[in-house]
C-alpha cells in the first residue's frame, strides 16, 4: 500500500511532464511546420495534375499527338514554367521577411512587383515559343513531332501568362501563412480541369490544341479564386491595399533577387531533363528514354512532399528573420533538417517496396516493367538526397542567399553530376542506370554543400542582413510598428 503523501508528488511531476511536452518549442515548431506543408504539398501536387491530365487527354488522340505533347511540355517547362516559378521564389524572401518584420503594406507592392517584371519575361519567352518547331527541327527532332510541338505549344503560351500570375499570388498567400486557400482553390481547379478538357478536346473538336488551351482556362481560374480571396478576406487587409505606382520603382533591385532564384531552380530542373535526352544516344533509345522519362516523372510527383516542406521552412525562416528572432529560425532550420531526414528515407522505403509493381502504371511490356524494378532502388536512394536538398534550399530562400544557391547548384550538376552521368553512361557502359546514377553524384555534392551552409550560418548576422533588407526598401516604411 502506497501512502497517501507519496501519491502527491507523482501525480505532480505527470503534470510537470505533460506541461513540458505540450509547451516544448520544438514540438510547437513542427506543428506549426507541418501545418504549412501539408496544404502546400496538395497545392503543389494539384497544380501539377492540371498539366498531367492534358497530356493523358491528348493520348488518346494517337502517338503523334502524344509525342508531340509531350515534347512540347517538356520544352514549356525548361524554357518558361521552371524560370517563372524559380522568380516568384524571391517572394519567399521578400514577403517572408517584410511580413516577420510586420510591414505588411511591402508585401502587396512585392506581390504587383513581381507579376510586372514575370509578366514582361512572359512576354519574352512567349516570342521564344514561337519558334519551337523551328527550335525543334535544328535540334535533330523527327519533323511531324517538331511541327505538332510547335502547334501545341503556341496553344500553351496564354497559361504561361496565368501561370506567373499564379505563382505570385500564391508566394504572397503562403509568407503570411495562409495556406488552405491555396490547396482548396488547386483541388478545385483540378477537379474541373476534366471536363473543361473534354469539352475542348471532343465537344468542340479541338484537339491537342484545346488541351493546352485548357491549360490556360484552368491556371487562369486559380488565380481568380486567389485574387478574389486576397480581396474580400480579413486576412489580407493590412497586406493589400490595391494598386500602387509604388510597384513600378526598383524593379532591378527586385530583379537582381529573382534571377538568381530563378537560376536555382532552373539549374536543378535542366540538369534532369538532360537525362531524357541523353538518353536518345544510348543504345535501344525507345527502352532507355522510355524507362528514364517515367523514373522522372515518377520522382517529380513524389518530389510534391519535400516541395511542401521546403516551402513551409523557407516561410518559418523569413518570417523568423524578419521578426529579429534568429535563434527561432536556427530551431526552425533544425527541425526542418530531422523532417527532411524522415520523409527522405520513408519515402525512398517506399518506393524501393514498389520496385516490381509501379512499371505496370505505365507499361505492360516485360522489358520496360522489368528496367523499371532495377531502376526503383536507385530512386528510391536518389530521393534520401533529394528530399534533404529541397528543405536546405528552402532555408536558403528564407535566408535571402539565392545567388550562393544558384553557385551551388552550378557548381554540383554541372562540374559534378552530368559530366558524371556521360562518364557512367558512356564511358562505363551503365546506360540509362549510370546517367541516374551520375545525377545522384550531383544530388550528394548539392546537398553537402548546402548542409554545410546552413549549419555554419550566422544567424545573428542574417537576422540584420533582414532588417536591413526590408527597411532600407525605398518605399514608405510605416515606423508605427
Amino acid at each position: 500500500m502506497v501512502p497517501s503523501n507519496m501519491e502527491e508528488p507523482l501525480v505532480g511531476s505527470n503534470i510537470e511532464k505533460k506541461e513540458w511536452l505540450k509547451e516544448s518549442p520544438v514540438l510547437i515548431e513542427v506543428k506549426k511546420q507541418l501545418y504549412l506543408a501539408g496544404p502546400l504539398m496538395a497545392g503543389c501536387l494539384l497544380q501539377k495534375v492540371v498539366q498531367m491530365i492534358s497530356v493523358m487527354f491528348v493520348g488518346h488522340l494517337g502517338e503523334l499527338a502524344l509525342s508531340s505533347a509531350s515534347i512540347a511540355t517538356s520544352f514549356a517547362g525548361v524554357t518558361g514554367f521552371s524560370f517563372l516559378s524559380g522568380m516568384a521564389s524571391s517572394l519567399d524572401t521578400l514577403c517572408g521577411q517584410s511580413f516577420g518584420a510586420k510591414q505588411y503594406h511591402l508585401l502587396g507592392i512585392y506581390k504587383q512587383r513581381a507579376i510586372l517584371v514575370l509578366t514582361m519575361v512572359s512576354v519574352v519567352v512567349a516570342i521564344v515559343w514561337g519558334y519551337t518547331g523551328q527550335i525543334l527541327l535544328l535540334i535533330g527532332q523527327d519533323p511531324e513531332i517538331a511541327m505538332g510541338a510547335g502547334s501545341y505549344i503556341r496553344w500553351l503560351i496564354p497559361a504561361l501568362f496565368a501561370y506567373g500570375l499564379l505563382q505570385c499570388h500564391v508566394r504572397f498567400l503562403q509568407t503570411q501563412n495562409i495556406v488552405l486557400p491555396v490547396m482548396i482553390s488547386s483541388g478545385v481547379t483540378a477537379m474541373s480541369h476534366v471536363p473543361v478538357c473534354w469539352l475542348l478536346v471532343y465537344k468542340l473538336g479541338l484537339g491537342n490544341k484545346g488541351a493546352a488551351l485548357a491549360n490556360a482556362i484552368s491556371y487562369l481560374a486559380n488565380v481568380s479564386i486567389l485574387a478574389i480571396y486576397i480581396r474580400v478576406s480579413p486576412s489580407c487587409k493590412n497586406t493589400w491595399t490595391g494598386v500602387s505606382k509604388e510597384a513600378f520603382c526598383d524593379l532591378f533591385s527586385f530583379t537582381r533577387l529573382a534571377v538568381p532564384s530563378a537560376l536555382m531552380v532552373c539549374l536543378e530542373w535542366w540538369s534532369f531533363e538532360l537525362l531524357v535526352l541523353l538518353s536518345g544516344l544510348l543504345p535501344n533509345p525507345k527502352l532507355e528514354a522510355s524507362v528514364l522519362s517515367i523514373c522522372l516523372n515518377t520522382g517529380s510527383l513524389v518530389f510534391m512532399i519535400p516541395l511542401g516542406l521546403g516551402a513551409a521552412i523557407s516561410t518559418r525562416v523569413s518570417n523568423e528573420l524578419g521578426a529579429g528572432r534568429p535563434q527561432a529560425a536556427c530551431l526552425a532550420t533544425n527541425v526542418t533538417i530531422v523532417l527532411g531526414l524522415v520523409t527522405g528515407v520513408s519515402l525512398g522505403i517506399i518506393i524501393i517496396l514498389v520496385r516490381n509493381l509501379w512499371g505496370y502504371a505505365y507499361s505492360s511490356e516485360k522489358e520496360v516493367v522489368e528496367y523499371i524494378s532495377r531502376m526503383m532502388p536507385i530512386l528510391g536512394i536518389s530521393f534520401v538526397f533529394d528530399d534533404l536538398q529541397c528543405v536546405l534550399s528552402g532555408v536558403v530562400r528564407g535566408c535571402g542567399l539565392q545567388k550562393i544557391g544558384a553557385c551551388v547548384n552550378l557548381s554540383a550538376y554541372y562540374f559534378v553530376g552530368v559530366p558524371a552521368a556521360l562518364c557512367l553512361a558512356f564511358l562505363y557502359h551503365f546506360g540509362g542506370m549510370g546517367l541516374w546514377l551520375g545525377i545522384i553524384c550531383g544530388l550528394v555534392v548539392q546537398m553537402m554543400f548546402l548542409l554545410s551552409i546552413t549549419l555554419y550560418t550566422n544567424w545573428e548576422k542574417e537576422a540584420s542582413k533582414a532588417k536591413d533588407r526590408v527597411f532600407s526598401s525605398s518605399l514608405p516604411i510605416d515606423m508605427t510598428t
